[in-house]
């Protein structure tokens, strides 16, 4: 049981990477669409390039949406309405009819024969106007439109002419009187029945919605069937819009989840493999090219997080509109690759990362083409992203780019730039905006993941910062020799395309332990006193030698990013204190080597290995007195020839061509330095 653990404790790095690994492509694997993926790619307008294709099973030919649009519309506009008459009206009317009728037809003022007359006049009136109905003119309809009328659960189609306004009630009332021979009496029943008369007949919402869903249900997506065996199109034949309304109808049918219901597993499985072969190639790459990054599961997490980021926000803006597939940021992968990692890594995981989407996506190859080469150009164009006008120059150029690619392939399409979908060209402009948003998500991911980028680099090197301006007044002779070393170190990794923000930074930050005994380090010695003196050579090593241990201390007490702590413990390698090594041989020939040299680790990376190189000929030039272009050239040679014979460039990626230049560098710069003159002939 003990030996199990050991092991998997031992092994938990790896088996995280199994979990992580396994939980991607699952992952991956959820989120595409449930259907199967047709194996032809087929474009209107060119020729089937494929064998004659006959029709594997009976499939129905589906209308197009715009077919589909226009039938709806159809509907529409055919749509009889439906109005409610509430019967309760008509009583409450004629009861008001009758309590109102004598104060208007009083015996003082009419003929007292006449009232019976008029009575029932006004009462053949409202029978007129409820005998279809009376409606508030809420909805605009022609005359001769019709309508459904609801009472009493019963329906009946009516002309909406046959229908009273309830502003047009003054004519009717007018119309009918004359018609009776009543035409002197229109003014006081105006009177009357304008008060009393209400709407009984109702825009019905509910029925009306109900009716029209039920119609447009029944519009049938399909139009005609192919059968089993039939030929669909034969190779070379130009796909056209016939052949092409069937292909694109067959293709629907082996993407859709009901084709899908009987192969799921099938289809599943193919997925799982496909998805876990191009994740195990990432794996792979990591291993063999970016051993460091495979080993931080850190590292390893953010990229697999960010490619499952991807797919689900591709894959949903598929299933939502598939038309919007390109308003997804995908250069934003790269960008931050190549940000927090380097160009090769950003662009392998991009381009792995659209093979996946290539499953999801219409219309795949020219997908794949057009994210490629923008990726592309994002890796090309993107660099020092600290500068703010480099971001939005990139943006422009791969906006660019989408908008080229779009206009060719269109070209190719269509043999002519009309029709052009400015819409689609609106989703490229789109998309190089939301790329900009990768400023605020450099600096959520700094925070989550723990990486850090040239952005924080730059604000890391502001000499203002609380622990450099600690630095410069606890430790200033620490401090300006920084500040040369950052110097030289800068200079020597842009001439061989190092990240001279990082190996600048470093530098700065890389003696940060001397403060808290700087008057131990020559550099800060302001007089002739030295505190070694009262010291045994053994305890002056040691408070050398621990200035490293106390440096990364410091640094992980300021939060300074990991990337900057391993200049600080590497700096020096595994070299001795040579000084104080002789002085305790002198006195004592059987010396412990181990207690005069630095613990380690040595420089693993070309920015280390040029801070080592930079930080001894820097301090070991203040030993120099009277330096000319001969002893500067042979001061250089020997320290950096000591330190590669003492192996502690091996485990650096720099080659022999690399540190040539290097040194190359450091003599012209220490010439500057020295203000040496070309010595003239007398």
């Amino acid at each position: 049981m003990q030996k199990s653990l050991d092991n998997l404790y031992k092994n938990q790095s790896l088996i995280y990477k199994y979990i992580l690994y396994t939980v991607t492509v699952f992952g991956i694997v959820f989120f595409f669409p449930k259907g199967g993926k047709f194996k032809y790619e087929f474009q209107k307008g060119k020729p089937w390039q494929y064998e004659n294709l006959y029709a594997p099973f009976d499939f129905s030919i589906t209308k197009t949406a715009q077919e589909i649009q226009e039938e709806q519309k159809l509907v529409k506009s055919n749509q009889v309405d439906y109005f409610t008459v509430d019967t309760s009206i008509l009583g409450e009317v004629k009861k008001s009819y009758e309590d109102k009728f004598p104060s208007i037809f009083s015996s003082d003022n009419y003929n007292q024969n006449q009232i019976p007359t008029l009575k029932q006049a006004g009462q053949k009136i409202i029978d007129k106007l409820y005998a279809k109905g009376v409606v508030e003119n809420s909805r605009e309809y022609n005359r001769d439109d019709s309508v459904y009328l609801v009472k009493n659960n019963l329906q009946s189609l009516v002309s909406f002419k046959e229908l009273h306004k309830l502003e047009e009630t003054d004519n009717a009332i007018r119309d009918l009187l004359r018609e009776n021979g009543l035409g002197v009496f229109t003014r006081p029943f105006q009177e009357l029945l304008g008060g009393i008369i209400q709407p009984n007949v109702t825009y019905d919402n509910n029925l009306s919605d109900q009716a029209l869903a039920a119609e447009i249900a029944k519009i049938s997506h399909t139009r005609g069937t192919i059968d089993e065996g039939k030929l669909i199109v034969a190779k070379g034949e130009v796909v056209e819009a016939e052949n092409y309304k069937i292909l694109d109808s067959l293709r629907q049918e082996y993407e859709s989840e009901l084709w899908a219901a009987n192969n799921y597993y099938f289809i599943l499985f193919g997925y799982t493999i496909l998805v876990a072969l191009v994740l195990m190639m990432l794996l792979f790459f990591l291993k063999k090219y970016r051993f460091e990054i495979y080993q931080n599961n850190t590292k390893v997490t953010f990229i697999f997080f960010n490619i499952l980021l991807m797919v689900f926000v591709t894959t949903m803006m598929v299933k939502y509109n598939e038309a919007y597939v390109f308003v997804v940021p995908l250069c934003i992968l790269p960008l931050l690759l190549k940000t927090f990692f380097d160009a090769r890594l950003g662009l392998f995981v991009h381009v792995l990362t659209v093979l996946i989407l290539g499953f999801v996506v219409p219309n795949s190859f020219e997908y794949i083409f057009l994210q490629i080469i923008a990726g592309i150009v994002t890796i090309l164009t993107i660099s020092e992203l600290y500068k703010r006008a480099n971001l939005f120059i990139s943006v422009a150029q791969i906006t660019l780019i989408y908008v080229v690619g779009y206009l060719a392939f269109h070209i190719i399409h269509e043999g002519n730039l009309e029709n052009i979908v400015w819409f689609t060209l609106g989703l490229f402009f789109l998309n190089g905006m939301i790329t900009l948003f990768v400023q605020p998500l450099i600096y959520i991911y700094e925070k989550v993941f723990g990486l850090v980028s040239d952005v924080s680099l730059l604000e890391l090197s502001d000499t203002n910062s609380k622990l450099l301006k600690e630095l410069s007044n606890k430790a200033p002779g620490t401090f300006h020799h920084s500040l040369q070393v950052a110097n030289l170190a800068e200079a020597a990794a842009n001439e061989i395309g190092a990240n001279s923000m990082l190996v600048r930074v470093g530098a700065l930050y890389h003696d940060i332990g001397k403060m808290l005994n700087p008057t131990y380090f020559t550099e800060n010695q302001i007089t002739n006193v030295n505190p070694h003196d009262e010291l045994s050579s053994k305890d002056s090593a040691k408070i050398i030698i621990d200035h490293v241990i106390e440096g990364i201390e410091l640094a992980r007490k300021n939060n300074l990013p990991d990337r900057v702590i391993d200049f600080i413990r590497s700096h020096h390698g595994t070299t001795m204190v040579y000084y104080f090594f002789k002085k305790q041989q002198e006195l004592d020939a059987d010396v412990d080597e181990s207690e005069f040299r630095y613990p380690g680790p040595i420089p693993f990376s070309k920015e280390t290995a040029i801070l080592m190189m930079a930080d001894s000929v820097e301090a070991a030039s203040k030993s120099l007195k009277n330096p000319t272009f001969l002893i500067i050239d042979e001061f250089v040679n020997k320290i950096i020839a000591g330190q590669m014979a003492a192996d502690q460039f091996i485990n650096a990626d720099i080659t022999f061509k690399e540190i040539e230049t290097i040194k190359k560098i450091f003599k012209q710069k220490l010439t500057n330095i020295y203000h040496l003159r070309v010595e003239y002939p007398e």
